[in-house]
C-alpha cells in the first residue's frame, strides 16, 4: 500500500482511540485527513441536542432501517457511559486536528440515509434469523469472550466477528460493511492520486481497516494494469 496513506483503527466508545489517533497524527504528520463519517452524522456529532430520527423517518429509511438506527445508537450510548466516551468522539477528534492545523478534511463514508435504506431491504430469512438469534441469545451456553470495551479490539477478534457476521448474515454484512470498505477505500485511492505527493491519515473503525487495505491493494493493482495495457 501506498506508503503516503495511513489507516488508523479505532473503536467509537474507546478512549484508546484518541490515543491511538494523535500519536498517527504527530507521527504521519498528515496534509489530509479522512475521517469515516458523511455529513449528517457529523453534524449529528456537532451538535448535542440534535434529536434522534423521529417515526417519520420510518418512511424514508424503512421499518428495519429505522429500528436498526434506534437500537445502534441506544447500545452505543450505553456504553460510551461506561468507557467514559460519547460515540464518535475519536472521529470528532479527527475533525479537531484538521480544522486546528488549517488541513485537508475528507469525509468518506457513504450517507447513512443511503445504508438504513439497503438494511431495510434485509431478505426475510435473513431477518428472521437475527430475530431467532436475539431470541436464543440469553440461553447460549457457550463460552464468552471477556472484552474490554475500553480498549480497541485485538485485530483476530475483530476479523473472526466480521467471518461470523459474513457467513451468518451475508446481506447485513455486504451492506454495512463490504459496500461502505469499497465507497471509503475508492475516495482514499483517488484522494491519492490526486494528491501524489501529500500524506492522507484516514481515521476508520477497526472493522473496516482489514477490508480497506483489500480494496485500496486491488485498486491499485488495477490501476497498474490499466496503465500497462494503454
Amino acid at each position: 500500500m501506498n506508503p503516503n496513506i495511513k489507516l488508523v483503527g479505532t473503536s467509537h466508545i474507546s478512549p484508546e482511540s484518541k490515543k491511538k489517533i494523535n500519536s498517527a497524527f504527530n507521527e504521519h504528520k498528515p496534509d489530509i485527513i479522512c475521517v469515516e463519517l458523511d455529513k449528517q452524522r457529523l453534524q449529528g456529532l456537532i451538535d448535542k441536542n440534535r434529536k434522534r430520527p423521529g417515526i417519520k423517518a420510518i418512511k424514508q429509511l424503512g421499518f428495519t432501517g429505522y429500528l436498526f438506527a434506534i437500537i445502534g445508537g441506544y447500545t452505543q450510548k450505553k456504553l460510551g457511559n461506561i468507557t467514559g466516551m460519547a460515540p464518535g468522539e475519536e472521529m470528532l477528534l479527527g475533525v479537531t486536528l484538521a480544522q486546528r492545523n488549517k488541513l485537508r478534511l475528507e469525509l468518506i463514508d457513504q450517507e447513512i440515509t443511503k445504508t438504513l435504506k439497503k438494511i431495510s431491504k434485509t431478505p426475510i430469512k435473513e431477518k428472521l434469523k437475527i430475530i431467532l438469534d436475539i431470541i436464543k441469545a440469553p440461553f447460549q451456553k457457550k463460552q464468552r469472550m471477556k472484552i474490554d470495551i475500553s480498549k480497541i479490539p485485538e485485530e483476530e477478534f475483530v476479523k473472526k466477528l466480521t467471518k461470523q457476521v459474513k457467513e451468518r448474515y451475508p446481506y447485513i454484512y455486504k451492506v454495512i460493511i463490504d459496500e461502505r470498505n469499497k465507497i471509503m477505500a475508492k475516495k482514499i485511492f483517488l484522494l491519492q492520486r490526486q494528491n501524489p505527493t501529500q500524506r492522507i491519515l484516514a481515521i476508520i473503525g477497526e472493522g473496516h481497516i482489514e477490508g480497506i487495505i483489500e480494496q485500496l491493494k486491488k485498486l491499485e493493482q488495477d490501476n497498474i494494469t490499466y496503465i500497462k495495457q494503454n
